[in-house]
């Protein structure tokens, strides 16, 4: 059985006729009755029935159509769905993000635009670390995320390049440090700092302490926490200074104080990375979505 036939069978239920049904469809009388034959050969029973001028159909003939018209509309939905999901219209699209990037500037901007050019998209938006996001990806359970790209990077992933950021001090208020203005690190080396711990991010941790060694300055490491979040909220209880991205600037937290850091500068190039040969529809719209 072929989708001919059933439309073949529709039009002539519809119209009572193969003449008028050939000519609705634009296809011969006979190539019709053929097909409407066939379809009854192999049902085993009998879809019409003559009546004078008209073809009607048996009880068997209207059960028949009821379910044709329900298979055809499927088949049309199945189609209208998947011609969506290959232009990127509709779907479910997996991105990993670093929680500070999404404070401000470019990564909300991409998300909200992202949003607007395909509203009928599920957008999955998961705040994770660089290493976690890269992990992610690689065994298919992020379709790409925003990382600070430290440290080379497995040859599986394509990384685009955005913007760099770098690295602000945080202070206590209670400090008397003045909010925006410019510290130098040596002068505060033996003050207490909140680190992130080595494991958490292995690469990002060596570069810090590698700029520090660089001045001369080894941190006066108090406590280790997992998240900037984390970090800053301890900050915030006087615990301790820390060394954090600049991004967080874009949210200024009430008992801490952010200041240049004039000794002490590090890299935190933020890129959009995803797998190689990724060539989901969606991903595409959503690396158009950013390039704009």
């Amino acid at each position: 059985m072929e989708l001919r036939h059933l439309r073949y069978f529709i039009a002539v239920a519809e119209h009572e006729s193969i003449r008028l049904a050939a000519q609705r469809i634009h296809v011969t009388q006979p190539a019709i009755s053929r097909q409407i034959q066939d379809l009854e050969t192999e049902l085993g029973f009998l879809l019409f029935e003559r009546q004078r001028n008209r073809l009607v159909l048996t009880p068997a003939g209207r059960s028949y159509l009821e379910e044709a018209r329900l298979a055809l509309a499927r088949l049309d939905a199945a189609a209208k769905s998947g011609r969506r999901l290959a232009k990127g219209l509709i779907g479910q699209l997996r991105i990993g993000f670093v929680e500070n990037a999404g404070w401000d500037g470019l990564v909300p901007d991409a998300f909200a635009r992202f949003q607007e050019i395909a509203p009928d998209v599920d957008l999955e938006l998961r705040p994770q670390n660089s290493p976690h996001q890269i992990d992610d990806i690689l065994s298919g359970d992020l379709d790409g995320g925003f990382i600070y790209e430290i440290g080379a990077l497995p040859a599986e992933l394509v990384a685009i390049p955005l913007i760099e950021q770098g690295v602000v001090l945080a202070a206590p208020r209670s400090w008397g440090i003045r909010n925006g203005s410019a510290a130098a690190l040596r002068d505060l080396a033996d003050q207490p700092f909140i680190l992130f711990p080595r494991a958490v991010y292995p690469a990002y941790h060596d570069l810090m302490i590698e700029a520090c060694r660089r001045i001369d300055v080894t941190l006066n490491v108090v406590q280790e926490e997992n998240t900037e979040t984390a970090i800053l909220a301890l900050v915030c209880s006087g615990v301790g200074a820390a060394i954090v991205n600049a991004a967080n600037l874009s949210r200024p937290v009430a008992r801490a104080t952010f200041s240049r850091l004039t000794d002490l500068s590090i890299r935190l190039p933020l890129a959009f990375v995803h797998r190689a040969g990724n060539d989901d529809p969606l991903l595409a719209r959503f690396l158009s979505a950013l390039d704009r």
